[in-house]
């Protein structure tokens, strides 16, 4: 690593680590929450399984909600009593250490193609909705017979904090995101399935990418993957990565930084030629709009799912 990039990169470490005591103060103190159910692995996507399976979420969200309720926290409350709309979907809930969940959009018994979207940084059930609304807008924008699932399967790292710089919380959550990828799998196998993985999110892919049966992984808002080049994600799905011009995320640095007890940095850019990802279009927005609707990359990131070439496909060299 050259001189420069190395001191931005400790300098990104030292200011995240005094800014977290700081932003951490003003955090609302964890609100506890029940153990879920054990649940079986989901084998089949059948409808009556299916409906099983949804209404085992809610029963844990409402158990949740009444926990929420009891600790005096109303705002928690009256989100997990919408969280158990009987129009909505999960497939798995867990209300604790932040919240974790698979919510489904459109009919995953009949979905064709099946997209998983794993966020980033700063995601929570206190922070929710932006996951959600993206989900939905892709769902849409894909039409009939598919499926989207907004998969907050991990503890997400703040984003001014100094796990966001390193690959821990994404070598823990690679682990569950692997059985979850492989459930779905087992449930649809012939579903053509992506994974779309938005900032932080991406490491989380990145680690857990060895060995899944999708057609595509899809970087967007990417810091990097903890790996320098494509094949050193030991993928077979083609590697996508777009970035929007209005997005803070290319001001990043883009090198690893071993220290005696971690490392610190997330790899090469995904978008350099030296990563090898296939390039998309994804417009002018910046690091929360690339789902948002009527965007070029909305279009694009469907158009993949979809198996089709979308707009102003380029490709990197490889390394």
């Amino acid at each position: 690593m050259s001189p420069r990039p190395r001191r931005t990169l400790i300098a990104a470490l030292v200011i995240a680590s005094v800014a977290v005591p700081v932003s951490g103060a003003a955090r609302p103190s964890a609100v506890p929450a029940p153990a879920p159910a054990a649940l079986a692995p989901l084998r089949t996507a059948t409808p009556a399984a299916l409906a099983e399976r949804y209404a085992a979420g809610r029963d844990g969200i409402l158990a949740a909600e009444r926990t929420a309720a009891g600790h005096g926290d109303r705002k928690r409350a009256a989100a997990l009593r919408a969280m158990a709309d009987p129009a909505r979907h999960f497939l798995s809930f867990d209300g604790r250490d932040g919240g974790r969940a698979a919510e489904v959009f459109g009919d995953l018994s009949r979905a064709e193609r099946i997209a998983v979207l794993v966020p980033g940084s700063d995601t929570s059930l206190d922070r929710y909705g932006r996951l959600r609304a993206g989900a939905a807008a892709l769902q849409r924008e894909l039409g009939g017979r598919s499926a989207v699932v907004a998969w907050l399967g991990y503890r997400t790292p703040g984003t001014v904090s100094p796990e966001v710089l390193t690959p821990g919380r994404a070598d823990d959550a690679a682990p569950a995101l692997r059985r979850f990828m492989a459930e779905l799998a087992a449930a649809k196998p012939t579903a053509r399935t992506s994974l779309l993985c938005h900032s932080y999110g991406s490491v989380v892919c990145g680690r857990a990418a060895h060995g899944l049966e999708v057609a595509d992984i899809v970087l967007y808002g990417s810091p990097g993957t903890g790996a320098d080049t494509t094949a050193g994600l030991r993928s077979r799905a083609t590697v996508w990565a777009g970035r929007g011009a209005g997005d803070w995320v290319a001001d990043v640095p883009h090198a690893r930084l071993q220290l005696p007890f971690t490392t610190v940095g997330l790899g090469s850019d995904p978008l350099s030629p030296e990563f090898g990802a296939r390039i998309f279009a994804a417009g002018d927005g910046g690091h929360s709009d690339y789902l948002k609707p009527g965007s070029a990359s909305l279009e694009n990131i469907a158009r993949i799912v979809s198996g089709r070439t979308p707009h102003d496909a380029g490709e990197g060299s490889r390394a």
